[in-house]
């Protein structure tokens, strides 16, 4: 009876999908687990064999907790909002909702092919009305909360709004704007509500302002840090500038402390709780207040060295500082605004990776330094970002390599305060190993001693203070696009008023045109129905806005972050129309126990998660601080690309092993044109193929009459033509054999190669897996006594498989499941006691053979929660030693002996054997060395 992968997963596929097998219960008696995947974008491309790496850990992870009997939760759904849906319906007309359904249709197929254990009852999508209407309602109450730092936390809006009655905001200790200023009770009550609407703003969690953002006027719309690479648009490589619009921001920066110390609570690695810390970036030192000569503005700087301050020679503000503009003198003014053309064309990260270039304009403004009175430069330069800090810095070159050198290319002065430190070649910045000097009253003093001081002076005199200051911005909500969920916002007067919960979702409206309009609006400005009447609350048309009941709607919508940022916990109660999940499905799910993704949403999704899940706690909505009690970042499965060369002419494509020189052009090579164990290139399929018909009247320069291409290993992209289809591997293979070599490959965090040519060993075990179950007459199981070896082999296996596991060690299972398979094979085990718990924990990884072995095993039902075997250490103890029996120092044979013999047992047992009477030759031995377990050793 043959293995036939095919039949067997097809069958095995149907039984889940029909008996809803890894479907969770939300009320049971057993423990609960939570096992999570990163939230799948469904693109055009479908899947490739490095998207499922990930998805294959965690799905062996819930079918070993299911066997340990947890109640798993393992959910599957999609990030289904974004911008490629949108720019495919820009080139192309057609609805992304339309496009976006047929990805999906296609990720689960692929999916379905693997064999996954996802309760799919619980599949969400974020562009479906039912979930986004959930993101609606919980933007509505980060807009109706404001941070208390008095409890350090979220707290309703309607409490802040009862002090401002009673009493003003002159003991209000919150998170807001840094221009509010004090009230009392009597004036906030003397004003008109949309005075008093403009001023909630400045303290609510969610709010509108005027921000600098990054503009990518190709794509139509504001993107975040992390969608920008290299200056240039993550998605389309186009160019972002910096310009300010008013925008929807939420005060993810109220949480900055709080996102610090969560990552001391959770089972992180370390380098991605460094990420975060680095992006959020403390920084404990001082406010400084700097006048400025002949104007009524000041330059508040922030620094981590107020101890320096008598070494300030000039300041640099960030070019987008609000204060340029106003103190700019008429002769330095076309200089500065050309500059400061040229630097919006630069994103803050690449300003910030670039410490080579050296640039800056002097404004022509000078400050005033607060204990000397001296006059201080003020110039700009884009190494000062606008957005941390002040966007201003006082420079002090003799402290600050980046300032040294600043000072150095414009001829600045520089001001030596360190004490016995040659400064005439580099900066010295070693805060801890200096004294300073020319400081006037800090002279003699070390660090610690000149801060404590500095700080008490600049108070005193009214010129500054101590403080904590985060590199962590407010994040930009806003998106100018239209495949995104709407804001539940109206506009009277141009401020903002939140739709009512029984009214949402927002559905978002038809519109002819995905790009923005001819006047500059997003493209949901294109819509003719979207406006909001608050007497019938629906959305109605444009043209009966009266702005009496009826009013405009919001036109931005939200980033592609705002449905991923709770999405978890929907999965706890997707079917929930009321609430975005019970409170009985909080309490009993709380939070993730294992999430499973790529690492490059360390400072992205993850920071905006946590501080979601912070925000939900706050509000008694969530009932953990922390989302994800364990992340593992898996690595990358790369692709093996291949490549033809041609020459500059393109009229000549040269073997790789003919290339004498440089002078030819890698091109990468379609992998369906290669063979690829011996890197042969079929040129008649390269000739026909679409992507080189400019090639097909080519010169093929061969080595021994053939093409061999070059290979190199790179990231796995349809862009290099090297993605391998799972698709493929499963028809071919079977997806329990792409399961195994997957693992295999590696350790899971990992980058490794792909190599379809080693994929045949393991396809060769499952079969010799098979063999041990059935021959070709079919089933040969004994239900014999095992042997001490059999169960010696089976027992090892349960160690280390369960010890893999909990360790998340997948590619050393893999590799005892063979070594075991091996040894039964040797020892002729058809045995029952050994092949039916050997198909159990075999089960994690390769589900669909475990299935058709346990049924043929003669069990009703899935194998999927059969209690997972335990290792009992009795079979792996040693009954017997193979002792070397060595005749002075010389290993002559060896003997198996019960390991409980005592040396003079031994000892006479070694004596009467035959081979010790040869090599003694009737001589007696002057001595016997006998240590039990160890060795026999014959002297003289």
């Amino acid at each position: 009876m043959k293995y036939f992968h095919n039949e067997i997963e097809a069958k095995w596929q149907q039984y889940w999908a029909k008996n809803q097998t890894f479907a969770a219960q939300n009320n049971s008696d057993k423990p609960k687990y939570y096992v999570l995947d990163m939230f799948p974008y469904p693109s055009g491309a479908g899947l490739h064999v490095g998207h499922p790496l990930g998805y294959i850990a965690s799905d062996i992870v819930a079918r070993y907790k299911r066997h340990q009997g947890f109640n798993v939760l393992h959910p599957q759904g999609y990030d289904s909002f974004g911008l490629p849906a949108e720019q495919y319906a820009i080139q192309t007309g057609q609805h992304p909702e339309k496009t976006t359904k047929e990805n999906i249709a296609r990720y689960r197929e692929q999916l379905d092919k693997i064999g996954f254990s996802f309760d799919w009852s619980r599949e969400v999508r974020t562009s479906n009305p039912d979930y986004y209407k959930h993101t609606q309602w919980i933007f509505i109450q980060l807009f109706n909360s404001y941070y208390c730092k008095d409890t350090d936390q979220a707290r309703p809006v309607e409490e802040l709004i009862e002090v401002f009655q009673q009493e003003g905001n002159t003991r209000i200790h919150a998170v807001c704007d840094e221009d509010v200023l004090t009230f009392t009770a009597e004036e906030w009550n003397s004003w008109s509500p949309e005075a008093q609407q403009l001023m909630l703003l400045k303290y609510r969690l969610t709010y509108l302002a005027e921000t600098e953002v990054n503009w990518c006027p190709a794509l139509g719309t504001v993107l975040a840090n992390d969608e920008i690479v290299n200056g240039v648009s993550e998605r389309g490589g186009h160019p972002v500038i910096r310009k300010k619009m008013t925008q929807w921001s939420m005060r993810i920066s109220a949480y900055a402390e709080r996102l610090l110390q969560g990552l001391e609570t959770i089972d992180w690695t370390e380098s991605l709780k460094e990420s975060q810390r680095n992006w959020i970036g403390k920084s404990v030192g001082a406010a400084v207040t700097f006048n400025l000569k002949n104007h009524d503005e000041v330059i508040e700087v922030f620094t981590t060295r107020p101890d320096t301050i008598f070494g300030v020679t000039f300041m640099t503000l960030a070019p987008e500082h609000e204060l340029v503009a106003k103190i700019t003198t008429p002769e330095q003014k076309s200089a500065v605004e050309s500059y400061i053309e040229a630097t919006a064309k630069r994103s803050e990260r690449e300003r910030m990776a670039d410490v080579k270039t050296i640039s800056g304009v002097f404004t022509g403004a000078y400050a005033e330094h607060p204990f000397t009175k001296e006059p201080i430069p003020v110039w700009i330069g884009d190494y000062v970002l606008a957005g941390y800090g002040t966007g201003a810095v006082m420079a002090v070159p003799c402290g600050d390599e980046r300032d040294y050198a600043f000072a150095k290319h414009f001829g600045l002065p520089i001001v030596n305060i360190l004490e016995g430190v040659d400064i005439s070649e580099a900066a010295h910045d070693d805060k801890n190993t200096t004294i300073l000097a020319n400081s006037d009253f800090l002279n003699g003093l070390n660090y610690k001693e000149a801060t404590k001081k500095i700080i008490e002076e600049l108070e005193k005199i009214g010129a500054g203070k101590a403080k904590v200051n985060y590199r962590l911005r407010d994040a930009v909500f806003s998106r100018q696009r239209y495949w995104g969920e709407p804001f539940p916002v109206y506009y009277v007067n141009g401020l903002p008023q939140m739709i009512a919960k029984e009214h949402l979702p927002i559905m978002l409206p038809e519109v002819e045109k995905y790009l923005p309009t001819e006047d500059g609006q997003p493209p949901l400005g294109n819509a003719s129905v979207w406006a909001w009447d608050t007497k019938t609350n629906q959305v109605v048309s444009n043209d009966l806005i009266d702005n009496v009941n009826i009013f405009p709607l919001e036109l931005n919508t939200m980033p592609g972050w705002a449905g991923s940022s709770w999405y978890w916990m929907r999965y706890m109660d997707a079917q929930n129309n009321g609430d975005f999940a019970s409170e009985d499905a909080l309490k009993y799910w709380e939070n993730v126990d294992l999430y499973i993704g790529g690492s490059e949403h360390a400072t992205g999704h993850l920071l905006y998660s946590r501080f979601w899940n912070k925000f939900l706690k706050d509000r008694g909505f969530a009932p953990t601080e922390e989302p994800f009690k364990k992340l593992i970042n898996q690595g990358m499965i790369l692709g093996n690309s291949a490549f033809v060369y041609r020459t500059e002419d393109s009229k000549k494509l040269i073997s790789k092993g003919l290339i004498k020189d440089n002078n030819v052009h890698p091109i990468h090579a379609d992998l369906s044109v290669i063979n690829d164990i011996t890197n042969e290139l079929d040129i008649e399929k390269f000739k026909t193929h679409p992507l080189y018909s400019d090639y097909a009247n080519a010169e093929f320069v061969l080595e021994d009459g053939k093409y061999i291409v070059g290979r190199e290993v790179e990231k796995m992209s349809k862009s290099k033509y090297n993605v391998v289809n799972p698709d493929d591997i499963c028809e071919q293979y079977g997806a329990d054999t792409l399961r195994l070599y997957e693992m295999f490959l590696g350790p899971l965090e990992q980058a490794k190669p792909w190599n379809t040519a080693g994929i045949t060993g393991v396809s060769g075990f499952l079969k010799k897996l098979w063999r041990l179950y059935f021959d070709d007459n079919g089933l040969i199981i004994t239900d014999e006594e095992p042997t001490k070896d059999m169960y010696k082999s089976l027992h090892k296996t349960i160690k280390k498989v369960t010890e893999d596991i909990e360790n998340f060690s997948f590619n050393t299972s893999v590799s005892q499941f063979m070594i075991c398979v091996n040894e039964l094979a040797q020892q002729k085990c058809h045995h029952r006691a050994i092949l039916e718990p050997l198909a159990v924990i075999i089960s994690p990884y390769a589900p669909h053979i475990a299935e058709e072995l346990w049924s043929a095993l003669g069990h009703e039902g899935s194998v999927s929660t059969v209690a997972f075997p335990k290792f009992e250490e009795k079979y792996l103890v040693e009954s017997e030693k193979e002792y070397p029996v060595s005749f002075n120092g010389k290993m002559r044979f060896t003997i198996k002996l019960p390991l409980d013999l005592t040396a003079a047992q031994i000892e006479e047992i070694v004596m009467a054997d035959e081979r010790t009477q040869n090599q003694l030759q009737g001589r007696a031995p002057n001595k016997v060395i006998i240590v039990p377990g160890k060795i026999i050793n014959l002297v003289g």
